[in-house]
Parts: structure tokens; C-alpha cells; sequence
């Protein structure tokens, strides 16, 4: 098997870049934030990535990138040995990148009228590969801060969509949990369709153990 492209460095170094400078440089951060309104009014359709790349503070910026490289190794060296090496790391980013878009169009669709709504980060590629992760690696081991135990990683996507879900509705902590939803919901059927042989591999894992 051969060693995947490591993708999902570039991408977390990049993003570290991006978001450090977009700090100090305020019409950056104006420029590539995501607006649903300014999406709509100016054709401005490079948000939907862009926002991705910028975070509001450290603490953000540090968790997702954690999260994020966490779960991306699992998704590269399968992505990797299932179609090679190139096109593998081309479909981990199209995931992650996809993923952000993905992630945004409902709130794009909710906000579009709104001028005050801002949103970034890149939890919704995130989201994505977690879940990708989870469908091939369902039996893992996850530490859920503040609980003294492992649970399993299907455990805590189960957890993960029902918390988001719920914080969603309510909308009172100015972050955009739908972005998290999506997220994962659409690295679920990207990786379906990419490698159907998942839901097996998952299902298969899954009754071994339980059933």
C-alpha cells in the first residue's frame, strides 16, 4: 500500500497561515468572511471556501485543526489504498473543501436577506471527514471532554448530530452548529458514494460487535 499524500498537513498549515493573517489584516477578514448577504447582492460565491480558512481566535483555530487531523489520517491512507495515491489525496480534498461548501448552503439559505450574519471556520469540512472516519472506524475510541470514559466513535456521532441538531434550533450561542450538522451529514453520502463498500465495513464492525 502505498503512503498517501499527506493533505491534510498542507491544508491544516495553510489554514494556520491564512487565519494568523487575516487577524491583523481586517479587510481580509471582511473580504473572505462568509456573508449570506453580500453572497447573494455581489456574486461573491468564493465565500463559501474562503470562510473556511479564517477563524475567529486561537481556541477555534486550534480545536479544529486538532479534530481535524485527528480523524483526517484514517480518511487519507483509505481514500489512498482504495484509488491510489493521487486521485486519493484529490478525493480527501475535494471531501474537505465540498464539505465547507456543503455545510453552508442552508445557512446561506436562512441568512441570505440577513446583512448583520457573518460566519467562518472550517468545522464543516471537518465534520466531513470525522464522519467519513467514523463510517470505516465506527468501534474507535473517542475521550469526550469532561467524561471520565472512551466511547465508541459511532457513539459520539450519534451524540455529535443530536448536539447540533438541538443547538441548531436554538441559536443562541453565535455559532453556526448547522454548519456542523451538514457537515457531517454530507461526509456521510460523500463517502457512501465514493466507497460504498463503507456502509458495509461499518455495518460489519458494528454487528460483530453488538449483535
Amino acid at each position: 500500500m502505498s503512503e498517501p499524500i499527506a493533505v491534510s498537513l498542507l491544508l491544516i498549515i495553510v489554514t494556520v497561515i491564512i487565519s494568523v493573517y487575516a487577524w491583523s489584516h481586517p479587510e481580509l477578514y471582511e473580504r473572505w468572511i462568509m456573508s449570506p448577504y453580500l453572497v447573494r447582492k455581489r456574486r461573491q460565491w468564493y465565500r463559501f471556501v474562503s470562510s473556511g480558512f479564517l477563524h475567529a481566535d486561537v481556541s477555534h483555530l486550534f480545536f479544529n485543526m486538532v479534530a481535524f487531523y485527528s480523524f483526517a489520517q484514517v480518511v487519507e491512507l483509505i481514500f489512498g489504498s482504495y484509488f491510489g495515491e493521487v486521485l486519493g489525496a484529490g478525493l480527501f480534498l475535494l471531501l474537505y473543501l465540498t464539505g465547507i461548501i456543503a455545510s453552508d448552503i442552508p445557512s446561506y439559505f436562512k441568512h441570505r436577506a440577513d446583512y448583520d450574519y457573518r460566519s467562518l471556520g472550517a468545522s464543516g469540512g471537518v465534520a466531513s471527514v470525522m464522519f467519513a472516519a467514523i463510517l470505516f472506524n465506527p468501534l474507535g475510541s473517542i475521550r469526550v471532554m469532561f467524561l471520565p470514559i472512551d466511547i465508541p466513535s459511532f457513539i459520539f456521532g450519534i451524540l455529535y448530530l443530536l448536539y447540533s441538531y438541538y443547538q441548531g434550533r436554538r441559536m443562541g450561542d453565535n455559532v453556526n452548529h448547522d454548519a456542523h450538522l451538514y457537515g457531517a451529514i454530507y461526509g456521510i453520502l460523500f463517502t457512501l458514494v465514493a466507497i460504498p463498500e463503507s456502509a458495509l465495513i461499518f455495518w460489519r464492525q458494528i454487528s460483530e460487535k453488538y449483535l
